[in-house]
C-alpha cells in the first residue's frame, strides 16, 4: 500500500486514528493526529513500568522485596472506599493464583507487561504511587497523557478521573527508555532502561503492531484495548535498518454496534499500518504524503 493510499484509507476510517512513526532520538517521519487524546486502556502500563524502575533507582523501593498479592486498592477519588478488580476481565491468571502470597515487584512488573495483568498493574501502582507516574510522564516530555487511576477504579471514573494518552506522548516515553539504554536519560540509568526493554521485548500478546511485522522481528511493545479502543506502541528493531518508533491509537464510538467486528477491524488496521511502516523502514520519510510535513516531536523537560 503506497503512503498516499494509506492516508486516504485512514481518512475514511470512523473515529480518530493517531499515528507517530520515526527513528529513535529524532523528529518523527510521519505523524497523524499525534496530539489527540485517547482513553489509555492498557498502554497506561508503560508509564507504571517506567515509574517503578525509576523509583527503584532512586531508592524509594526494592524491586526484589516481597509484597503481598491482594485485591484491595486505594481509589483515586478521595471519598471512595477501596476497590477491587475482576479476575474474569484479566489476561493473566498467574497473579490471581497467588492471592495472599508474597511475590516481588519485579515479577509483578513482568506480568503487568508480558500478560497485561490488571491485578499486577494495580499492585505496582499502589506501591509506586500516582505522583511517581505523573513525574515519569513529565520527564519524558509528555504534553497530554495522564495516569490518574488504577484499573476498574469505577468510583474515580464516575468522578471524571481517567487515564489518557496520545501517540506523541507514548512515543516520547518509549523513546526515552530506548535511547536511555545506550546513554543516561531522564527516566532511568542505561541498566534500568535495558531491563525495561527486556520486559517489553518479552511481550506474549503479540497483536496489533507485531502482526504487521515478519515473524521473529524484535520489538519492545505494549498494546491495549477495550470496546471502541485499540492501541499499539512499540520500538521495532529490524536486523537491516535502524530501530524506529511506531505508535498507533484508534478510538471509535464506544457504543457502536458490532463491537467484536469493529475491534477486529481496528486490530487489522494497526497491523496494516505496521506493515506499511516496516516496508518503508529504510526511508521512513517516504511515509509522509506529498505536500505535507511531519510535526516536530514533543520537547523533553
Amino acid at each position: 500500500m503506497a503512503a498516499d493510499d494509506l492516508h486516504a484509507r485512514l481518512d475514511r476510517e470512523p473515529g480518530t486514528v493517531s499515528v507517530y512513526a520515526g527513528p529513535l532520538g529524532t523528529p518523527p517521519a510521519w505523524t497523524r493526529h499525534a496530539e489527540a487524546t485517547h482513553y489509555a486502556a492498557s498502554t497506561m502500563k508503560l508509564s507504571v513500568l517506567a515509574a517503578l524502575y525509576r523509583a527503584a533507582e532512586v531508592g524509594h523501593l526494592d524491586l526484589d522485596a516481597p509484597v503481598q498479592v491482594v485485591d484491595r486498592f486505594t481509589s483515586a477519588r478521595p471519598d471512595a472506599p477501596a476497590y477491587s478488580c475482576a479476575r474474569e476481565y484479566d489476561n493473566d491468571g498467574a497473579v490471581w493464583d497467588r492471592l495472599g502470597a508474597h511475590v516481588t515487584l519485579r515479577w509483578l512488573a513482568g506480568r503487568m507487561i508480558v500478560r497485561s495483568s490488571n491485578l499486577a498493574t494495580n499492585l505496582v501502582l499502589e506501591h509506586v504511587g500516582r505522583a511517581a507516574v505523573a513525574e515519569v510522564w513529565a520527564l519524558a516530555g509528555a504534553r497530554h497523557s495522564v495516569t490518574a487511576r488504577g484499573i476498574e477504579d469505577f468510583a474515580a471514573r464516575e468522578a471524571g478521573v481517567t487515564n489518557l494518552v496520545t501517540a506523541a506522548d507514548l512515543a516520547a516515553l518509549l523513546d526515552a527508555v530506548a535511547t536511555g539504554a545506550t546513554r543516561p536519560g531522564p527516566i532511568a540509568s542505561p541498566a534500568g532502561c535495558t531491563a525495561m526493554l527486556d520486559v517489553l521485548c518479552a511481550q506474549q500478546i503479540r497483536q496489533d503492531i507485531a502482526e504487521g511485522l515478519p515473524a521473529g522481528t524484535r520489538l519492545a511493545h505494549k498494546n491495549g484495548w477495550v470496546r471502541g479502543v485499540r492501541h499499539g506502541a512499540a520500538v521495532v528493531f529490524p536486523d537491516d535498518a535502524d530501530a524506529y518508533l511506531l505508535v498507533v491509537c484508534t478510538t471509535s464510538s464506544l457504543g457502536a454496534p458490532g463491537g467484536d467486528r469493529a475491534d477486529a477491524g481496528a486490530r487489522q488496521l494497526v497491523a496494516d499500518i505496521s506493515a506499511r511502516v516496516w516496508r518503508a523502514r529504510h526511508d521512513l520519510g517516504a511515509l509522509t504524503p506529498a505536500g505535507s510535513r511531519a510535526a516536530p516531536p514533543p520537547s523533553r523537560r
